[in-house]
This record gives C-alpha cells, structure tokens and sequence, in this order.
C-alpha cells in the first residue's frame, strides 16, 4: 500500500468500516441511533447529532478543495447543525457523512506523492498529507466524544 492508499484506509476505518484503534467507528456507533438519541442534550455538551455535522463539515470542505473549489468552510459554522426533526433528517446526515467519506478517500487515494506533498491552499496549512491526517486524528477524538455521550444517553 502506498501513503495515499494508507491514508484512505485509515479515513474509512474511522468512518466507516473499521475496529483497529476504537473497536469501533462512527458508522458503526450512530446507525443504531435514533434521531431523538443524536439530538438529546446533556448537560452542555455538544449532542451526537452535532459530533456528526462537525464531523462532516470538514470533509466535505477539505473535499471541495480536493474537487477542485475554494476552501469556504470556517471553525465559527462547524458546529451549525440544521435541525433535526425526524428520524429521515437524522438518516440523510448521517447518508451524507458516508458518502462524502467515500468521495474523500477516493479522491486520496488517487493523489500521488507529490500532490501529498504540496502545499494545501495556503503554505501556513502545511500540505495535502498534513491534512488529511488531521482530519483522520480529528476524527477519532469526536469518535471518543461520540462513544462517551452514548454510554450516557442509554
């Protein structure tokens, strides 16, 4: 396996498919849940269904780059969940997570060292490989969160 290939592995073993580091993953951690569970509050910490906005937010901002685009997501709209309000709200975020995840390590996997290499946007952002392994460590702490606020709620 190559770097770029390593990498898409690991971003789909944290979203979607893998037990190596957590026993678990987020695909894994929020299919069972229904929309009232995502969206129940504790205390103030952020609910299961905003961990999952956030989540997606930055993939699908750091994929648009990737796509070609500008990177337009900022730190203060991360947390900016539309409501939701029914168990098909609940599912379709949750269906838009897999899929940009899917599109993301697709679009890794395709890079090549060089690309890896490069600088991301900015030179102050470091290069594409920086990235994206924030963005898998990035991951996994929300995955932490995630799991917590789960042993709460049941």
């Amino acid at each position: 396996m190559n770097k770029a290939q390593r990498l898409a592995h690991r971003l789909r073993e944290v979203i979607l498919n893998g037990k190596l580091i957590a026993n678990t993953n987020f695909k894994d951690a929020l299919t069972p849940l229904n929309w009232e569970q995502a969206t129940q509050k504790i205390a103030d910490l952020n609910t299961i269904a905003h961990l999952t906005f956030h989540v997606n937010y930055y993939i699908g901002g750091v994929l648009q780059v990737f796509e070609g685009g500008d990177l337009e997501i900022r730190d203060r709209y991360s947390f900016d969940l539309p409501s939701i309000k029914s168990q098909e709200d609940w599912e379709n975020l949750q269906q838009e997570l897999w899929e940009n995840t899917e599109k993301f390590a697709q679009k890794v996997e395709a890079m090549s060292d060089e690309k890896l290499a490069s600088t991301f946007v900015k030179e102050e952002y470091g290069n594409y490989a920086q990235n994206v392994e924030v963005i898998i460590e990035h991951n996994y702490y929300h995955l932490g969160q995630v799991s917590l606020l789960k042993k709460l709620i049941q």
